[in-house]
């Protein structure tokens, strides 16, 4: 039994005409007339009387059509619920970043598109470039905003836009000798103390820290690593080492480090959004064109 030959039996048990069903139907009054006699071939009993002119439920059609009414209506309720949930826009968006990097163009970004979309929330997660990647590419994050990776192919199977790039510096204690110049060598920052980001979580650094000292004698040494750069510039405020770090950073740390830059000045560090490939929802991708025309103004 298909829906099909229940919605044909209401129609002509509504209308007691076959003519006049097949009509509202849009099907040969010959197919309506097989298809309810193939539906009571396979109940096995009568549900019509059938006259020259007209047609009549049977005491049997008439238990049967309040039923068959009902089943039709559950299956339009079930089709327009599922319709509802898949066409439904998710409430939420979950964006991957890293304060420091972000921290003076993710205000601008947010504002815009709560503007743009005011029922959506955005739940920033703080992860390292490496844990966005993962979490994007299993779906528990639907954008990031990252630190380009140095590898060629680690961003193959992703959606990556550059959104701005930021000049690399040395970060030093205040009162630490570099802070009283305007530029530094990468030599002479290769012979100072390294403090780094913890290798594990962030490889980038490491591999980062490889291009900019590849020509350089002395490799630095990193003697101390933390998870995030508030424990690094913790540590080069102490006086234990310098880092190596970017401009952005200025607006999170202010006067308690000192950003001087390199010569030769290293290639700029890459940011920028990173999602799945392919069609994003509304949401990611109004919250994508939020953070390119923010970049655009940075």
């Amino acid at each position: 039994m298909e829906l099909r030959h229940l919605r044909y039996f209401v129609a002509v048990a509504e209308m007691e005409n076959v003519s006049r069903a097949a009509l509202k139907l849009h099907v040969s009054q010959p197919a309506l007339s097989r298809q309810i006699r193939d539906l009571e071939d396979e109940i096995g009993f009568s549900l019509l009387e059938r006259t020259a002119k007209s047609v009549r439920l049977t005491d049997a059609g008439r238990a049967f059509l309040d039923n068959a009414r009902a089943l039709l209506q559950n299956a339009d309720e079930a089709v327009t619920k599922a319709r509802a949930v898949a066409n439904a826009e998710p409430t939420e968006l979950h964006v991957g970043h890293s304060p420091t990097l972000t921290v003076e163009i993710l205000p601008k970004i947010l504002r815009a598109f709560q503007r743009a979309l005011p029922n959506v929330h955005v739940r920033l997660h703080d992860f390292s470039s490496k844990d966005i990647l993962g979490r994007i590419r299993d779906g528990r994050l639907q954008l990031g905003l990252i630190v380009a990776p140095t590898k060629a192919g680690e961003l193959h199977d992703l959606r990556y836009e550059e959104l701005f790039h930021e000049r690399v510096c040395v970060a030093v204690a205040p009162q630490h000798p570099f802070a009283r110049r305007r530029t530094i060598p990468i030599a002479e920052v290769a012979a100072e103390p390294l403090i780094g980001q913890i290798r594990e979580n962030h490889s980038n650094f490491y591999d980062y820290l490889s291009c900019i000292f590849s020509k350089s004698k002395h490799k630095p040494q990193v003697v101390e690593e933390h998870d995030s750069y508030n424990g690094i510039m913790s540590a080069v405020e102490a006086g234990t080492g310098v880092t190596i770090a970017i401009d952005v950073l200025g607006h999170t740390f202010g006067n308690r480090v000192k950003l001087v830059h390199l010569t030769p000045e290293p290639k700029p560090i890459s940011v920028g959004i990173v999602g799945t490939k392919g069609r994003l929802s509304p949401a990611a991708e109004k919250f994508w064109q939020c953070a390119k025309e923010a970049a655009s103004k940075k």
